[in-house]
């Protein structure tokens, strides 16, 4: 009898993998419910709304209506589970933040799912929590692929007022759901590096402060504790790419509101990868790291974590450029002497606002020796020219197209800010 409960225990544990498994084989899953409709970042309201309807024939999910934008398009709730602990995640508060948005539909997927080595776990998930999506909260910036709502308010900061429309809708699911955790899905500028270093913010986390002096209730303790388990979970994919915002408190701000209003706030970043312009990696790293957390949720496998640990993750700094090109001669007033320079690559929007193109610019010239490029590139003292070999002085903010020709005679194109 006590060898065939062995059995059974041992059977049970194999096919549900453990706080410590589940991030590294839901990471090794992940394609099998990656949503394939996405294959970049930029997408409209209309996109979302196909999707929601094809959704809406799963009997695990309950599809509704939350509200409507300003320019009266559907906001979407979409429900899983009946369990006591209470979840809420949002995404695209800000219209041009969307990788979480598609890995959403992707958690989407792997909750409908059936027939593999996850269906304890989705059981479990529905028996112990109630989670509420809302997987597009401004659908008018989206539309347009910018950040502020129709009405130019950025929503972020429009707790207190509540001038929007898609802010009372947030505000008043905080408030009638009671959610034990909320998850306030962003992106952020690729070019973030995880504190001082070479390695860019791919992912960043941050526990709300619900006041200035940084008080630490219970409440902020969960977010502290879920978000260092969170960081531990993600280092085994991109070791040293995670920092967290400083914790400064923003009155106006719904994160440091929601915590304040008794929901311990998750806020995520999507920040840069290198070569990941679509955030197609980005959005995986949200995939593994929300599911994970849930399973962290249920389990309360988070509750041992510290402060302190949550205190090691690097804070956000700016040490990134798209480009650096170090050592090149530049003359002035007949003078030559040695720079770096930095190069930006900034999208520019289509006017289908569906596709964009890069406007590169050179965003710093100097002693560059304590920055890092995604790209890098040492001109060995070649001359900054035009296509004309005329030697001209850049300046930061000028179009980042040039030549670099070395003193035989070799010259390297640089064209929109890309090295041809």
């Amino acid at each position: 009898m006590i060898k065939y409960f062995y059995f059974l225990f041992f059977a049970f544990i194999s096919c549900t993998p453990n706080a410590q498994q589940f991030p590294k084989e839901i990471y090794l899953a992940y394609d099998n419910y990656k949503e394939p409709s996405f294959k970049v970042k930029r997408f409209k309201h209309s996109d979302v709304v196909q999707l929601i309807e094809k959704h809406k024939t799963i009997p695990d999910f309950i599809i509704t209506e939350a509200g409507k934008s300003f320019e009266d398009r559907s906001i979407y709730q979409v429900k899983f589970g009946k369990g006591p602990v209470k979840l809420l995640l949002w995404s695209q508060m800000h219209g041009n933040e969307a990788t979480a948005t598609m890995a959403l539909f992707d958690i989407f997927n792997f909750l409908k799912a059936s027939g593999d080595n996850f269906d304890s776990f989705r059981k479990e998930l529905a028996e112990k929590a109630t989670i509420n999506f809302i997987p597009m909260l401004n659908p008018d910036g989206a539309e347009k692929w910018q950040r502020r709502t129709a009405q130019e308010i950025d929503m972020n900061r429009d707790a207190l007022r509540l001038v929007c429309p898609e802010s009372r809708l947030l505000k008043n699911l905080q408030q009638t759901l009671k959610p034990d955790f909320g998850y306030n899905l962003h992106d952020q500028d690729h070019r973030i590096s995880a504190g001082v270093s070479k390695n860019p913010a791919t992912i960043s986390f941050l526990a709300s402060a619900y006041d200035h002096e940084l008080s630490m209730n219970g409440v902020r303790k969960r977010s502290v504790q879920l978000i260092s388990k969170m960081n531990k979970d993600l280092q085994q994919f991109i070791p040293g790419q995670i920092a967290r915002y400083p914790d400064d408190h923003e009155p106006r701000a719904f994160g440091d509101n929601i915590q304040k209003w008794g929901t311990s706030l998750i806020l995520i970043e999507s920040g840069g990868y290198k070569n990941d312009p679509e955030k197609m990696y980005i959005r995986k790293l949200n995939f593994v790291s929300i599911l994970s957390s849930f399973h962290h949720i249920i389990h309360k496998t988070y509750t041992k974590e510290t402060h302190s640990e949550y205190e090691k993750i690097p804070e956000n700094k700016n040490f990134l450029h798209d480009l650096i090109i170090r050592n090149v001669a530049l003359t002035a007033n007949n003078t030559t002497y040695k720079a770096d320079i930095a190069i930006s690559r900034n999208e520019l929007t289509s006017d289908d606002f569906l596709t964009y193109t890069y406007k590169s610019v050179i965003s710093d010239i100097g002693d560059l020796s304590t920055y890092y490029g995604f790209e890098e590139m040492d001109a060995k003292g070649a001359a900054i020219t035009l296509q004309n070999d005329t030697i001209f002085t850049p300046k930061v903010g000028m179009p980042a197209s040039f030549v670099l020709k070395d003193l035989g005679g070799k010259k390297t194109v640089v064209n929109n800010g890309f090295k041809e």
